[in-house]
């Protein structure tokens, strides 16, 4: 068959250690047989970063503006451990922080339901999509580690040096710690236009929670927009679909989560959701099944999978052992790009392509065959482990059927 042409490049992010040699198992055996492909390469190993300052991560998320998808693999955020690891020369931010501060989207994270893996939560029967703010807050806090007795201020002075604001924060009598955060109007605004965007798109109720009780300024603020922004852009919709925007503190969100039976767009501030969407995949079954998709109000995508790099697995690898990794996480970061590819260009075989690729991961699990870590969690289905070079030539065999 003639291969599938695209028309418009996408932003390719590389990253590290297990992932990375995933990422290009992907490429070579389950995409490039069957479309030309076509992206924009950067890398963004923990080295690259390194060696250029972090440059290469600005122009990757600039890329993204450009040609509005990008699809991403797992990076390591270094920490002193793995700065001497890597001989790295700087510890440098977080990629995923730069790229989602340059964009300023909101990341929606959905597990991948399948018949044979049922969620630990019994009374979960439908997703729960976790919608995460992914601007600032601590991602993006100033923190101090305080050595002496002595006095932590706040301020805000305006444009012209007068001082608006000002406050004691802590009289330290000897050594603590001090951090601050803050968010901006227009972000909250943004996260809150996306989200009830995207409910609607996927005809699902909204909930939004925060803790405005203890935060009244800082997280009253978001709950004071939110509700401002549906009042006056998309009540109406909401009611005509048949949908509906709750509000609740976090904690109370929390204990309804657990009894729900899912099946709605849950919107968090950005450490609340990052927390989350980690409770929510593991209650679904596994984070290497969990999508994950940063979208902009401008029209932006990022897809990537929600884990990290696998760096046990990685370093048996190194020793030329097969490993057992769960590859369908970034399988499904790579089909959602192309999905939304094959949307903006019009191209619809590259929409049918992604999702005949999804539905040969679908398949080659729901009949049994499947990496080490969902063997506990099947039911209804005699399990059998295989390792990584093996699930792909499983998932392989399914795709190229589909495909004749």
């Amino acid at each position: 068959m003639d291969k599938i042409k695209m028309t418009t490049p996408l932003v390719e992010m590389d990253g590290d250690e297990m992932t990375r040699v995933i990422w290009q198992m992907i490429k070579d055996d389950l995409i490039s047989p069957y479309v030309e492909l076509n992206t924009e390469y950067y890398d963004l190993s923990v080295t690259s970063r390194d060696n250029t300052n972090d440059q290469v991560t600005v122009d990757a998320a600039n890329a993204i503006k450009k040609y509005h998808v990008g699809v991403k693999c797992a990076t390591i955020t270094a920490n002193p451990q793995r700065k001497e690891e890597y001989n790295l020369k700087q510890l440098l931010p977080s990629p995923n922080g730069t790229i989602r501060g340059i964009l300023d989207g909101t990341i929606f994270r959905a597990p991948i339901v399948m018949d044979k893996i049922k969620p630990v939560m019994k009374n979960w029967k439908k997703p729960i999509t976790v919608a995460r703010h992914s601007y600032a807050d601590i991602f993006n806090g100033t923190e101090y580690h305080v050595e002496e007795p002595g006095t932590a201020e706040l301020t805000f002075r305006n444009k012209e040096g007068k001082e608006l604001f000002h406050a004691t924060v802590c009289e330290y009598e000897g050594p603590g710690v001090l951090q601050s955060i803050y968010n901006k109007d227009k972000s909250i605004t943004n996260f809150a236009r996306t989200c009830f965007r995207y409910a609607l798109d996927t005809k699902q109720d909204l909930w939004f929670s925060t803790k405005d009780t203890i935060c009244k300024i800082y997280d009253g603020t978001f709950r004071a927009i939110f509700q401002k922004v549906y009042e006056e852009e998309f009540k109406e919709e909401f009611e005509k679909a048949g949908l509906t925007y709750f509000y609740t503190l976090m904690d109370d969100a929390v204990a309804r989560t657990v009894r729900a039976e899912g099946g709605y767009v849950w919107a968090l501030k950005n450490y609340d959701g990052d927390v989350m969407s980690d409770m929510v995949s593991s209650g679904f079954g596994s984070l290497a099944m969990m999508t994950s998709v940063l979208v902009t109000p401008d029209g932006n995508y990022e897809y990537e999978a929600a884990h990290g790099t696998v760096p046990r697995h990685y370093y048996r690898y190194l020793k030329g052992e097969k490993t057992s990794t769960n590859p369908v996480a970034t399988i499904f970061a790579w089909t959602g790009a192309l999905k939304k590819r094959g949307e903006l260009d019009g191209c619809q075989a590259l929409q049918d392509f992604a999702g005949k690729l999804e539905k040969a991961c679908i398949d080659t699990i729901d009949q049994g065959i499947v990496t080490k870590d969902l063997v506990p969690m099947l039911e209804g289905v005699e399990p059998k482990a295989v390792n990584t070079d093996e699930f792909f030539l499983e998932i392989k065999t399914r795709l190229n059927q589909m495909m004749v």
